[in-house]
């Protein structure tokens, strides 16, 4: 009977049993991701509704892709075109138009032998003088236009198998470089008109109905991830070295299982006056320090705004 009295006089003087933690109100505070699309359109799709939760890779809406897929088909008929031409330059000609080069070309030494004959002809007969000088110098002309005849096809015959020139060919390849991303812009711009969750979370608010306009870059789901949502509370300027980030916490709150826990993340570095919301007449002129948590286990059970009770044990 004697122990119990001394106990209940250390009890009462606080002399004696666990020393209790620090007792700070908090609240839930959420970091939300609003996803929007980066260019205008009609609302063609809104498959998720607010207060559902989504897996990461979630389809969440959709814009209407009709002008974007049509964009994205004449990019990839452009590109289609350039690669023919490029692949086309560095082949040559076709054999088609070789066999016509040479054709011209067997019918250019067939003139140059008979002219060659006429001149062999002309040069008896100027030696005889039955034919005139002038006759003489035709038929030696004739020669040299068949000789340089032939030579011009046979060169060009040699050009047709290499294939277009290399200046040629490079600003073929630009060009198929160049709508080669053109493609690649398009693509993505249908890409973006339909969006799906980065995370997994809690669909939160809907902004748009289906059929309505959406502006570029407006929100159109805002999603709540489970790593955030986190609690804020505010340490008195005397327990600072009460905790370090990486330290665990209890807190409760209405209609909360017992035994939640949290883990600081966040301590502000710089001191701010209690906020008015959870004031007191003792504490309102006291320096505080904003210290953020992330609650253990399934976050999305606690809801951004709900007051929460955070005990913080001692050193």
């Amino acid at each position: 009977m004697i122990a119990n009295i001394l106990a209940g006089l250390l009890a009462l003087f606080g002399l004696g049993g666990e020393p209790e933690g620090l007792r700070l109100q908090g609240y839930v505070e959420g970091d939300y991701v609003r996803i929007a699309p980066p260019s205008a359109g009609l609302l063609a799709e809104l498959t998720v509704r607010e207060g559902q939760r989504v897996a990461a890779g979630t389809p969440l809406f959709a814009l209407d892709q009709a002008i974007a897929a049509a964009a994205r088909d004449d990019a990839a008929a452009d590109l289609a075109e350039a690669e023919a031409q490029l692949a086309d330059l560095r082949k040559g000609k076709r054999p088609e138009e070789l066999a016509v080069i040479a054709a011209q070309k067997d019918q250019a030494e067939a003139n140059l032998r008979l002219s060659i004959a006429e001149l062999a002809r002309q040069r008896i007969l100027a030696r005889t003088q039955v034919a005139s000088e002038q006759r003489l110098e035709q038929a030696e002309a004739t020669v040299a236009r068949d000789r340089a005849r032939v030579a011009e096809l046979a060169a060009e015959y040699e050009t047709a198998l290499l294939g277009a020139r290399t200046d040629q060919i490079a600003a073929a390849a630009a060009t198929v470089e160049q709508r080669r991303a053109l493609l690649a812009e398009a693509r993505t711009r249908l890409d973006d008109l339909s969006r799906v969750a980065p995370v997994a979370g809690l669909v939160e608010e809907t902004f748009y109905d289906p059929g309505e306009f959406v502006p570029a870059g407006s929100p159109v789901v805002s999603l709540l991830p489970e790593e955030g949502v986190k609690l804020v509370f505010f340490l008195p300027e005397p327990q600072l070295g009460a905790l370090q980030i990486g330290d665990a916490v209890a807190f409760a709150c209405d209609a909360c299982p017992p035994g939640l826990t949290a883990r600081v993340s966040h301590i502000a570095s710089q001191a701010e006056y209690t906020p008015p919301v959870i004031y007191s007449v003792d504490s309102r002129d006291k320096l505080v320090f904003r210290v953020e948590a992330r609650p253990a286990g399934d976050a999305l059970t606690l809801h951004p705004g709900q007051p929460v009770d955070v005990t913080v044990s001692p050193p």
